[in-house]
């Protein structure tokens, strides 16, 4: 009996600890890539003054975002070419930094120089630089992908485990590259449409291609690829290229269906896969979102489009709540939509300025959206089908751009700018 009485014991405590460990956030747009935390009691408002629990300098710029495992942040940056001042692009380097989440202090941090000349600092490129991949992080390493440098692998300490070269070519308008790897198993994929036209799926304890997709179709796809789950529990990786979406096999690399789409140009947001449920943005210039069923085989086009809608975004990505989908176009419009329809329940304009004012993606939690604007602001909206404007919050020291969604993680927010890092939380 007694041994029975420390057993249940033992249960209440693993529940307790089991309730109070923080969801971490281990790659772009959070642990399932849609955006969303489970996390509750956020701040709605903070300043250089208020809730801001730590503020951290960085080496360089960047839009990527921060990521978070355990107590361990992940950011990267790139200095040495790429600023008005800096015009050698053999100079041009990556920072890898690992910061302790509650403190920002950082731990470790790691240099790589670029081993390929990338595309030159000029046009739109200008726009997001040469740190625009956010990492991954499956507890035991950190991958890093830094264009035509490669893919990088470093275990918990900043040892780096294997590195693998994925392309140097550049794609026709010379924009850099910026989608993230993500995980699937012991996978780590990565769309080096850029590098090299190609999506490859790397051995993540090794490096070694496991499998690779080729493609000229992939050219100026630029989204972090999604993976849906079907009704079967089978996952597929998607992805949106100029004029299509495809689903692949993930274990493979099989592509097993397609679907023709009028979002022609480049594309830049990521796909948001719900289930079985794939929404796609962008296109250019007839912006345009698509929603789509995953599975099938072949042309699917005639049973698997669910709707199609003008209410897009060109850069940001989406997420989705309770049936709708919210997010804030380039230009500053706030959208929600339905997404079983697609019809349009409200489009507001926030005032952050003209011109491309949004890159970042919005991030759901406690019931709040929370938008990075470049200029501006960080906006928290209501996330409901009706327009709120809860706050419009600034580091007044702060001029640098904010290319990068938020990150949240242990009732923490996480902001990052071309500047600083910023924790934000409640005092």
């Amino acid at each position: 009996m007694k041994q029975y009485s420390i057993f249940l014991i033992a249960l209440a405590l693993l529940g307790l600890a089991g309730n109070a460990a923080a969801d971490d956030w281990p790659r772009f747009r959070g642990p399932d890539g849609r955006g969303t935390s489970g996390e509750t009691g956020l701040p709605s408002e903070w300043s250089e003054t208020q809730n801001l629990k730590w503020k951290l300098k960085l080496p360089g710029q960047g839009s990527s975002s921060p990521i978070v495992v355990g107590d361990k942040l992940f950011i990267t940056c790139y200095s040495g070419y790429g600023t008005d001042n800096a015009d050698d692009v053999n100079n041009l380097k990556r920072h890898l930094l690992c910061i302790h989440s509650d403190t920002g202090k950082i731990r470790w941090a790691k240099e790589i120089p670029s081993t390929a000349a990338e595309d030159a600092w000029k046009g739109w490129l200008r726009e997001h630089g040469y740190a625009s991949h956010t990492p991954v992080c499956d507890g035991e390493h950190v991958y890093v992908f830094c264009g035509k440098t490669g893919v990088i692998a470093f275990d918990m300490e900043g040892k780096e485990a294997w590195r693998k070269n994925v392309g140097t070519s550049s794609a026709n308008r010379r924009w850099g590259s910026a989608a993230s790897p993500i995980l699937y198993g012991d996978l780590l994929i990565v769309n080096a449409s850029e590098e090299s036209r190609t999506i490859y799926a790397l051995n993540k304890r090794t490096g070694k291609e496991v499998w690779k997709y080729e493609s000229d179709k992939t050219e100026l796809t630029y989204g972090t690829p999604a993976l849906a789950e079907l009704a079967n529990g089978k996952k597929e990786l998607v992805i949106a290229v100029p004029n299509e979406v495809w689903g692949l096999d993930p274990e493979s690399g099989e592509r097993t269906w397609w679907i023709e789409t009028e979002l022609k140009g480049n594309i830049s947001p990521s796909l948001l896969a719900i289930k079985d449920k794939v929404y796609v943005f962008g296109g250019y210039p007839r912006i345009t979102t698509v929603a789509l069923r995953a599975g099938g085989s072949g042309d699917v086009a005639g049973t698997h489009t669910l709707w199609t809608s003008r209410d897009s975004s060109y850069v940001p990505s989406a997420v989705e709540h309770e049936g709708h989908l919210y997010w804030v176009s380039h230009k500053g419009e706030a959208y929600c939509v339905k997404a079983g329809t697609g019809d349009l329940v409200y489009k507001e304009k926030l005032d952050a300025g003209s011109g491309n004012s949004f890159y970042a993606s919005a991030t759901f939690a406690d019931g709040k959206l929370y938008v990075p604007s470049r200029k501006s602001g960080i906006f928290v909206l209501e996330a409901k089908p009706s327009f709120k404007l809860i706050a419009q919050n600034r580091f007044a020291l702060d001029e640098s751009d904010f290319n990068a969604s938020a990150a949240i993680s242990d009732g923490k927010i996480f902001l990052r700018s071309n500047e600083c890092l910023y924790c934000i939380a409640n005092d």
